[in-house]
C-alpha cells in the first residue's frame, strides 16, 4: 500500500484494534466469560503487525523480518493460552475483578466493556507500537541485529519454559508440587522474562528508524506490568500460602531475570 506517516498508521492501528476487541466484548456477552482476552492480547499484535506491514510500503526485508518476529511470538502465545483457557475455563481473576464491579453497580457487559475490553484494547495498540514504528527506516544497523537476537532468544527461552511447564503439569505425580525444574530453577517466571526479552528486541529494531523512539511507552509498560502489576505479583498472591514448598521456591529462585538459584532453607524441598 501507499507510504502514510507514522500517526497515521498508528491511528489506523488503534481503531482496528478498538473494533476487534468490541468484536471479542460481543462474543463474550454470549459466553458470560472474558477469559479469553489473554489469547487475544497476543493474537491482537500479530494482527497489528500484519496491519502495519500493509499499510506502509517501507523496506520490505525490514518489515518481513520485524512482522515476522510478532507473528512467532504472538502466534504461539496466543495459541498456547487460548488452549488453557478451553481446558481451565474461567479465570479467577477475571471473576473476582467483575464481581466487584458488579458489587458498584456494575452489569456484567458494561464492566466486561469499560475494565477488560477496552482498556485492554488500547494498552495492546500500544504495547506493539515497536512493530508498528518500526516499519520505517531501512536496513539493519548494530543496534538492529541486536534486536533480532535478543527477541529471538526471548521467543525461544519463553516457548521452552511453557513447554517444560506443560509437561509438568501433564504427570499426575506432579499435582500440587513446585514446577522447579528446567528454566523454572533460574527464574520464577521464565514466560514473563522472555515477553520482556522479545519487545525490547524489537524496540531496539524501532529505535534505528526515524522517530522509532516514540514506541519506548511499549516495552516500558510492558516491563511494569510483568515486573509490578497483573504479572508476577498477580500471579504469585497468595500462592505461598496455598501450595506447599512455594515460599521456599519464593526464597532461593530469582523472581524476574534468570539467576543460579540459592541454597534451599529446607535441603528436603530442593529439586
Amino acid at each position: 500500500m501507499e507510504n502514510m506517516t507514522m500517526a497515521m498508521l498508528a491511528g489506523i492501528n488503534l481503531g482496528i484494534g478498538i473494533a476487534l476487541f468490541f468484536v471479542l466484548w460481543l462474543v463474550s456477552l454470549r459466553l458470560r466469560d472474558v477469559s479469553f482476552v489473554d489469547a487475544f492480547w497476543a493474537l491482537g499484535m500479530v494482527v497489528l503487525a500484519i496491519s502495519s506491514l500493509w499499510l506502509h510500503a517501507g523496506d520490505l526485508e525490514r518489515q518481513l523480518v520485524l512482522t515476522g518476529l510478532c507473528v512467532a511470538w504472538g502466534l504461539r502465545l496466543g495459541l498456547h493460552l487460548f488452549g488453557r483457557w478451553r481446558r481451565d475455563g474461567v479465570d479467577k481473576r477475571y471473576t473476582s475483578l467483575l464481581e466487584r464491579a458488579g458489587n458498584r453497580g456494575l452489569g456484567f457487559a458494561t464492566a466486561s466493556l469499560l475494565l477488560v475490553f477496552l482498556p485492554q484494547s488500547i494498552l495492546m495498540w500500544m504495547v506493539s507500537l515497536p512493530v508498528q514504528l518500526g516499519q520505517y527506516g531501512a536496513g539493519f544497523g548494530a543496534l538492529g541485529y541486536a534486536g533480532i537476537a535478543l527477541a529471538v532468544f526471548g521467543i525461544a527461552f519463553e516457548s521452552l519454559g511453557d513447554f517444560q511447564l506443560e509437561q509438568f503439569r501433564k504427570d499426575p505425580a506432579n499435582a500440587g508440587q513446585v514446577m522447579d525444574r528446567g528454566l523454572w530453577r533460574y527464574t520464577r517466571h521464565p514466560n514473563y522474562f522472555g515477553d520482556f526479552c522479545t519487545w525490547w528486541g524489537l524496540f531496539l529494531i524501532t529505535a534505528e528508524a526515524p522517530w522509532g523512539w516514540l514506541a519506548l511507552p511499549g516495552p516500558l509498560f510492558l516491563s511494569w506490568t510483568l515486573l509490578k502489576w497483573s504479572g508476577a505479583p498477580l500471579l504469585e498472591r497468595g500462592l505461598a500460602e496455598r501450595r506447599p514448598g512455594y515460599a521456599d521456591y519464593i526464597a532461593r529462585t530469582s523472581g524476574f531475570f534468570p539467576w543460579f538459584p540459592k541454597p534451599s532453607a529446607n535441603p528436603a524441598s530442593d529439586g
